[in-house]
Formats: C-alpha cells, sequence, structure tokens
C-alpha cells in the first residue's frame, strides 16, 4: 500500500515541477518477470520511472543507501527496493532479484552501476546479463533524457523487450554475458 502511496505523490509532485513525457507504455509486458534497464543521468531517475511505470519495480538500490535505519525501513519495506554491493559479485542481491523475477515481477536496474556525470551511456555491469539468462527475463531498455532542470521536460522511452533465449541452457561465458551488455547498452542509446 505504502509503495502506490508513494507513487502517486511522486507523481503529482513531478507533474508540477516537471514536464514529463513517456513514448512506448505499448511496449511494457502486462505480467511476467521483466527487468527495466534506464540510462541514469540523476538521482531523480528511479522515484520517476517508478512513478510513470505502470507496473510496480523492486529496484535494485546502491548498499550505501540503505545505512540509514530509517531509510532502510521506507526503501525495504515499503519501497521494495533491496541493496546491492557495488562493484562486487553479490550474490545475496543476485538471489533477491532472481525471486523476484521467479515470482513475476519487475526488477528494475541501472545496468551501468552508477550515475553518468557527463550523460554519456557507460558499459554494461555484467548482472544485469546474468539475471536475465538466468531469471528467464526479458529486459526492457529505457532511455531518460534531461536536464532535470526546474520545469523541463524529461523525456523516457520505454523500448521494446530484448529477449535472450538463445542463451538459456547454455554455460554463460563472460564474452556472452559482454554480448548482452553491449546489446542492451545499444538498445538504450537508440531511445535517448
Amino acid at each position: 500500500m505504502f509503495y502506490y502511496i508513494a507513487k502517486y505523490i511522486v507523481l503529482f509532485i513531478i507533474n508540477v515541477i516537471f514536464r514529463i513525457e513517456v513514448e512506448g507504455y505499448e511496449n511494457i509486458p502486462k505480467d511476467g518477470p521483466i527487468i527495466i534497464c534506464p540510462n541514469h543521468i540523476s538521482f531523480l531517475d528511479p522515484p520517476i520511472i517508478g512513478a510513470v511505470f505502470t507496473r510496480r519495480i523492486f529496484f535494485m538500490a546502491k548498499a550505501e543507501l540503505f545505512k540509514n535505519p530509517i531509510f532502510k525501513f521506507v526503501l525495504s519495506n515499503g519501497l521494495g527496493a533491496f541493496p546491492v554491493k557495488r562493484g562486487t559479485s553479490d550474490l545475496a542481491a543476485i538471489k533477491i532479484a532472481l525471486n523476484h523475477l521467479k515470482n513475476g515481477h519487475v526488477v528494475g536496474i541501472f545496468p551501468e552501476g552508477t550515475r553518468s556525470k557527463t550523460g554519456e551511456l557507460q558499459k554494461a555491469e555484467p548482472g544485469v546479463s546474468l539475471l536475465s539468462v538466468k531469471g528467464k527475463a526479458p529486459v526492457l531498455p529505457i532511455g531518460i533524457k534531461s536536464t532535470y532542470k526546474l520545469f523541463s521536460k524529461v523525456v523516457i522511452k520505454i523500448g521494446k523487450p530484448i529477449y535472450f533465449d538463445e542463451y538459456q541452457n547454455v554455460h554463460l561465458t563472460s564474452q556472452d554475458m559482454a554480448n548482452i551488455g553491449e546489446k542492451i547498452m545499444f538498445e538504450i542509446s537508440k531511445l535517448i
């Protein structure tokens, strides 16, 4: 319940301070597991994507955000976010994400792993490739364009789902994961 209350409050606020434009709602699968992969240009990306997306998102968020007990409670219990230790192979975060996908949920991951200071796309971290294959979930690329200045336009383009079925039931190599990551970032690049 808290998630949906927060969603509509954020939606109201962002529509007051920004001009939100969303394209591609028809590309969102109505049910089943999906991994959404937006580019990351601002700390405002997660709440804005969460507010405009039609399904509930369980975001993977950097572990540092969970250090404050109040913030941890709100993120974990209220918003369904879960921590990931960046720069490591965080098996606990991967297990949580796979469990969400197994239950048909939407998992939100910023494939670059961190915000881009220049706005230029960075390489995808390997975790998103692994989750897509092991979670048997399509990736939904999302492109965000904005300066995030007061009353500026925020354009969100939702691309078509990308399926990686050819990697199912085979040994996933580091080159396979790199190829999947490149495909995801290429699709995001077309949206921005």
